[in-house]
C-alpha cells in the first residue's frame, strides 16, 4: 500500500503557488548552506564516518583449545589430597573418604598465551583392593594422569591397608562411596577458583578398580543395585561379582568394559573375571589375559606386564571415555605377555 498521504485538492490559487515556490527556494538555500558547512574541514578532521571506513577491523578473539588427551607422558602430573565425609547414610555413621587426586598440568605458558585451556579432562575414579594401599598403584595411576586424565584414588573406611581389624563385608557399601566421590569432585571442579576449578569434564567419567575394588567398580558401572549413570566406561582389574550386593549385572545400557586378569592369579581366579566378561552381552567389552601373572604385580609393579596394562587401559579410556581413535589390539597382543579378546570371544 502506498505510504504517501492522499492527494486532496486539484487546484490552488495563483498566490498560493507563488508563496509555495518562494518557500521551496528559501529551504533549498538554507539546506545548501548547511551542507557546505558540514563538508568543510574543521581543524584537519575528516568528515564524519571517514575514520570508521578506514580503521582496521578488530580481530576475532579465539578461545583456547581443549588440552589433548591420549598419550602417556604428555603431561607433568600434580597431586592433591582431599578428605570427603559422607553422612547421607545414617545407619553407617560418618564415612570418611580420603582421596588422592592426580591430574595433568598444562604448561603455564600455553595457558597464558591463550593457546590451551587448563581443562577440562576426563575423570577416572579408582577403587583399591582389599587391604591395599593407594600408593601401591602409583605407577599405573600416574600413567593415566600423564595421558590427560584426572585420576582420583579412594581410600575406603573399613578395608584400607592401615586397619588392624578390617571388614571385607563393608564392600557392599563401597559403590555408594565411589558415587559420593564423583559428586564431590564435580562440585569442586565447578567452583570459580581452586586447584581443581574447571579441571573435570562431567560428561566423561569412568570407574576402575582392582580385586575387591574391581568388584566395587563393576557394581557402579553395571549392576542395577548401584548403577551410576554418569559413568560411561569401566576398567576392572582382577574383579568379580559380589553376591551380597544383589541386583542384576549388565542390564541394558551397560557402558563399555575392559576386564584384565592374570592366568596364575590364586586370589581372584580367572574364572571370576571370565564370568563377568561372558555375562556382559549388552555392549562393548574386552578381556586382557596376562599369561603366567598373579594378582598384584600386573597393576602394582613397574616391570612387565604393568607397562602393557598401562598402555591397553589408556587405549581403552582414549576410545570410550575421551572419544579418540585408539587401537587396543596393537598394544594388547604381546607374545608371552598379553592376549586381548573382545565381543565375547575367548583369548587364544
Amino acid at each position: 500500500m502506498d505510504s504517501r498521504p492522499p492527494y486532496v485538492g486539484k487546484r490552488r490559487r495563483h498566490g498560493e503557488v507563488l508563496i509555495g515556490l518562494a518557500g521551496v527556494l528559501v529551504i533549498s538555500v538554507v539546506a545548501a548552506g548547511a551542507l557546505m558547512l558540514a563538508l568543510r574541514p574543521v581543524s584537519g578532521r575528516q568528515p564524519p564516518g571517514a575514520a570508521a571506513r578506514h580503521s582496521p577491523r578488530p580481530q576475532r578473539r579465539l578461545h583456547p583449545a581443549r588440552p589433548p588427551v591420549g598419550k602417556i607422558g604428555s603431561y607433568p602430573v600434580a597431586a592433591r589430597s582431599m578428605r570427603f565425609i559422607d553422612r547421607s547414610r545414617p545407619q553407617l555413621g560418618a564415612r570418611v573418604l580420603p582421596t588422592l587426586v592426580r591430574y595433568p598440568v598444562v604448561p603455564a605458558k600455553a595457558v597464558a598465551a591463550g593457546k590451551l585451556a587448563r581443562g577440562p579432562f576426563p575423570l577416572v575414579v579408582f577403587a583399591p583392593g582389599y587391604l591395599q594401599c593407594r600408593s601401591s598403584y602409583s605407577a599405573l595411576l600416574t600413567s593415566w594422569a600423564s595421558a590427560g586424565y584426572v585420576v582420583a584414588a579412594v581410600q575406603f573406611p573399613r578395608t584400607h591397608c592401615h586397619l588392624s581389624y578390617p571388614d571385607e563385608a563393608d564392600l557392599s557399601n563401597q559403590p555408594a562411596d565411589l558415587s559420593t566421590v564423583i559428586t564431590r569432585l564435580l562440585a569442586i571442579s565447578g567452583r570459580s577458583s581452586g586447584a581443581l576449578s574447571g579441571l573435570i569434564d562431567p560428561a566423561r567419567i569412568a570407574v576402575a578398580g582392582h580385586s575387591d575394588g574391581g568388584d566395587t567398580a563393576v557394581a557402579v558401572a553395571a549392576n542395577t543395585c548401584c548403577r551410576d549413570h554418569r559413568v560411561i566406561a569401566a576398567v576392572i582389574l582382577a574383579g568379580a561379582e559380589w553376591p551380597p550386593l544383589g541386583g542384576q549385572y549388565f542390564p541394558p545400557g551397560t557402558p563399555p568394559m575392559l576386564f584384565v586378569q592374570g592366568t596364575d592369579d590364586t586370589w581372584n581366579p580367572p574364572s571370576a573375571s571370565l564370568q563377568l566378561y561372558l555375562a556382559d552381552a549388552t555392549g562393548v567389552r574386552y578381556y586382557l589375559e596376562l599369561p603366567g601373572m598373579g594378582h598384584f604385580s600386573p597393576y602394582e609393579g613397574r616391570s612387565e606386564p604393568e607397562p602393557v596394562v598401562a598402555r591397553v587401559t589408556v587405549d581403552f579410556l582414549n576410545r570410550y571415555l575421551a572419544g579418540k581413535r585408539a587401537s587396543l589390539a596393537s598394544d594388547g597382543n604381546v607374545p608371552g605377555v598379553a592376549v586381548l579378546a573382545s565381543r565375547g570371544h575367548l583369548p587364544g
